[in-house]
This record gives structure tokens, C-alpha cells and sequence, in this order.
């Protein structure tokens, strides 16, 4: 009896830790699976349904042939809870041998399908015209266009203030920082359970957090973790706001190399990455690029664009330690052969 008891216990472990392995329930490949080496793809997971997984395809053969891949915990612009808008930089992050875990469910809908208007307004007129990966273009509002909007938009506020009506309440954010961490955690837990799609895939020696506006006061709000190798901050900086758990005083935690990639004056995210280069201390080695691509990069471009290859080559460097991959942050000549219009500084390499 005892042990039939010890049996069933055993079975019922069992069948609870596969229930708690990954279980891909649904998947797409985005832009061929990008330039990288090895083609992506972009899973959603029954045993992670809040997060979205890019990763290369036939992932066990790759780590095979190549071994264990860093790891990218990502969160979103505007704190959402879904990872569309950067669909494409992360499939093509993924494509170089990267396993990249976004806050926010899996979601089919069409990218390119997205925040048409905002894309339009978002973009600088520094830019010119945007190319999307689908081939269409996008013109950026001319100063008459913004004007007319502008006055419109104050138009309707006076209106709705006649009527009495009040102003819309700040935005309800159902994301917050320790999702990062969390996704980790799950991720952990996958690399060490025999029988995960994830078994002994990782490289959790080597983790990046990345986020874009919002996302990037999440990820300075849990980068004291010491699993954080390096952070990736997107169009984004605290300056002396407080949000998401964050402030200045979170920069004291940094303890890993930063890199910050902003998209110029007319990215709203300007003054204050600037406020965070100077502050971050002495000892934290820090790259700021700046394009004139305003506040929306280049995300809605063929494989996520400039800010795509920028990043590969950051998480290269600092993650697979290619040094080569280096000069585009260390080196001004060759910054400018590259990008001709981006502007770098850096401190304390």
C-alpha cells in the first residue's frame, strides 16, 4: 500500500512538472525569419500565456551545433501589454542567435496595421519619408499639418470643456517592472526542467533587459538584479520623472554596462536621456547614440531598420563578447562610415 501510495505521488509530480514545461501552442515567422544566421520565429506558450517568445527555429539543433543562446527580457513602449510595435526589431534580434521573452500575450495582428497615424506624427520631419517593411510610405506631418492637428486637438478640449465633460484620466498600465524579472524566473526554470523545449538552451550567464519609452523605466526599475548583464534603453530616459517604479535615484543601482539609443531632438525622450548619461556614475560604462529618427526609431522598417542592427551589434559585443562589434560605440569614424546623421558619445570604457 505504501508503496502503491509513493507511486502515485511520484506520477502525479510527474504529470505537474509537465504541465509546468513550455508548450508552443502557437507560432508565425516574421519577415522570412530575418537576416540573421539563424531564421526566427515568434511563439506564444501555454505555460507562459503573458509573454511572447522570439527565438531562432529549430531551436535544439542550433543550441546543438552552437551551444547554449543569451537571453533578452523585453518590455514595451507605453507600458502595453503587447510587443506588436517591436515585432520586427525582436525577429530579427532573435535571427542571431538570441532567445528574447516580451512582455505581452502573443498576438497575430498585422504590424504594419498599427499606429498608422501615431507613426505619421511620431516621426520627425528630419526623416523625410519612411519606407515600411511592407513597402509603403510614410510621410511625416509638415509643420502646417502638425499645426492644424494641434489646433484641432485644443478646439475639442475647449469644446469638452464647455460641455462640462472631463478630461481623460492617466492611462490604466497593465504591465509593471517585475514582469521582467518574472519571465526570467520562467525562463530559469524551463533552461533546468528535462523534457522543456528550453532544456539546457539558455545561456543565463548572459541576460540583456531592453525596453522602448515606458519599457525603459521598467527595466531601470528591476536593473539592480544582478542576473542583468547589460540594459538596452530605447528612445527613453527617466530625467527627474518618476514612473513605473523608477526615478534618478534608479541609476545608482546600474551596475551593468548601458547603452541608449535615442532618436534626436525630436525624440521626447531627448532631454531626459541626456539627464540619465550625465548621472549614471563613474564606474558604469555608458554609450548614448542619437539618430533623427525621433521618437518611433525605426521599428516599422524592413527587420526593425537601423535601431535593429544597432542593437545586434551592442548585444554581440557585450553578451558574446564579439569585441569586434564594439567600434560602432567606441569608434567616431567608423560611427559615422556607418551612420552617417548618428551622433555617439560614450564614458567610462
Amino acid at each position: 500500500m505504501e508503496m502503491k501510495r509513493r507511486l502515485m505521488t511520484a506520477m502525479m509530480i510527474a504529470m505537474s512538472m509537465g504541465m509546468m514545461n513550455a508548450q508552443t501552442v502557437q507560432k508565425q515567422v516574421v519577415e522570412e525569419g530575418g537576416t540573421g544566421p539563424f531564421k526566427s520565429e515568434v511563439v506564444g506558450d501555454a505555460s507562459c500565456p503573458g509573454f511572447t517568445v522570439y527565438r531562432p527555429q529549430n531551436l535544439k539543433e542550433v543550441v546543438a551545433k552552437h551551444g547554449a543562446l543569451p537571453v533578452i527580457v523585453y518590455a514595451n513602449g507605453a507600458c502595453f501589454n503587447h510587443n506588436v510595435e517591436m515585432r520586427l526589431l525582436l525577429s530579427e534580434v532573435a535571427s542571431h542567435g538570441y532567445v528574447a521573452a516580451a512582455i505581452g500575450p502573443y498576438d497575430e495582428a498585422d504590424v504594419m496595421a498599427q499606429w498608422r497615424g501615431v507613426l505619421k506624427a511620431a516621426y520627425p520631419e528630419t526623416k523625410g519619408e519612411v519606407v515600411m517593411a511592407n513597402g509603403e510610405k510614410i510621410m511625416p506631418l509638415t509643420p502646417e499639418e502638425l499645426k492644424a492637428r494641434q489646433e484641432e486637438q485644443a478646439k475639442q478640449r475647449a469644446t469638452e470643456a464647455k460641455k462640462g465633460k472631463k478630461q481623460p484620466a492617466a492611462p490604466q498600465f497593465s504591465t509593471y517592472p517585475k514582469m521582467l524579472l518574472e519571465v526570467l524566473d520562467w525562463l530559469t526554470e524551463q533552461n533546468a526542467a528535462a523534457g522543456s523545449e528550453y532544456y539546457h538552451c539558455l545561456d543565463l550567464d548572459h541576460v540583456a533587459a531592453m525596453g522602448q519609452s515606458c519599457g525603459g523605466a521598467q527595466v531601470l526599475a528591476v536593473a539592480y538584479d544582478p542576473r542583468l548583464k547589460t540594459c538596452v534603453m530605447l528612445n527613453t530616459g527617466i530625467g527627474d520623472m518618476e514612473m513605473m517604479g523608477a526615478s534618478k535615484e534608479s541609476l545608482k543601482n546600474l551596475h551593468q554596462p548601458m547603452f541608449y539609443m535615442i532618436g534626436g531632438p525630436a525624440d521626447i525622450a531627448y532631454a531626459n536621456a541626456q539627464k540619465d548619461y550625465e548621472r549614471i556614475a563613474d564606474h558604469i560604462p555608458v554609450v548614448m547614440l542619437n539618430s533623427k529618427d525621433g521618437h518611433s526609431g525605426t521599428y516599422y522598417e524592413k527587420h526593425g531598420g537601423n535601431y535593429a542592427k544597432a542593437v545586434v551589434k551592442w548585444l554581440d559585443w557585450q553578451l558574446k563578447g564579439q569585441v569586434g562589434q564594439s567600434a560602432l560605440f567606441l569608434d567616431d569614424e567608423y560611427l559615422k562610415m556607418k551612420f552617417p546623421e548618428w551622433q555617439g558619445v560614450r564614458k567610462n570604457f
